[in-house]
C-alpha cells in the first residue's frame, strides 16, 4: 500500500500520513494550525510504496489537486500503464490527464536494456529486410544503435531500463 504525507504550507500546522483518498479528505478537513484556523494547502510527499508508484508520483507532479486520482490509479493500473504515463509525462512533456487511456499517449515502449539490443531486435523482426544468416555476423549493431539514438531514448524506471519513442 502506498503511504503519503500531507505537509501543510502553514508552518504552525502539523502534517499527517495517509493511504487512501478518504483518509486524506477526512484528515485534511480536520487539520488546524496553532491558532485554530483551517489548513487549506498541503505539499503531498511520497513516503513509502513500490518504486514504480514513486516514479509515477514524480512524473505527474503529485500535489493535492491530483492526489485522489493518483491513489485510485495506482490501484487500478497495471505496471505497463504506469510506465506509459511516467514516460509520457516525465520524459515527453505531456500533461497528466487521469481520464486519458495510457494506451493512447503515443509512447512506443521496448523492454530492452540498450539501443544495441533494440537494433538486434529490429534485425531479427525483419525491419531491415531479409538478411541471410551468414551475413548477420557482419552487421554493425553499434552503428545502428547510434542511428536509433536519434529517434529513440533510454530511461530507467524503478531499476529497469526502457527504450522509448514519443509520437
Amino acid at each position: 500500500m502506498t503511504q503519503l504525507h500531507a505537509q501543510p504550507y502553514d508552518i504552525s500546522a502539523t502534517g499527517f500520513y495517509f493511504e487512501s483518498k478518504e483518509e486524506y479528505q477526512s484528515k485534511a478537513a480536520k487539520a488546524k494550525n496553532a491558532y485554530g484556523d483551517a489548513v487549506e494547502e498541503f505539499e503531498i510527499q511520497f513516503i513509502d510504496g513500490e518504486g514504480i508508484d514513486c516514479a509515477l508520483a514524480k512524473a505527474i507532479g503529485l500535489n493535492q489537486a491530483n492526489v485522489a486520482d493518483f491513489l485510485e490509479l495506482t490501484e487500478e493500473w497495471e505496471d505497463w500503464q504506469k510506465i506509459n504515463v511516467i514516460i509520457a509525462c516525465g520524459e515527453c512533456g505531456y500533461d497528466f490527464d487521469p481520464q486519458c487511456d495510457p494506451d493512447l499517449l503515443g509512447v512506443e515502449l521496448y523492454f530492452v536494456d540498450s539501443l544495441r539490443e533494440l537494433a538486434e531486435q529490429f534485425v531479427e523482426e525483419g525491419l531491415y529486410g531479409d538478411i541471410p544468416e551468414n551475413l548477420q555476423f557482419y552487421i554493425d549493431y553499434d552503428a545502428m544503435a547510434r542511428d536509433l539514438g536519434m529517434e529513440y531514448s533510454e530511461t530507467e524506471i524503478a531499476g529497469q531500463n526502457y527504450i522509448y519513442r514519443c509520437a
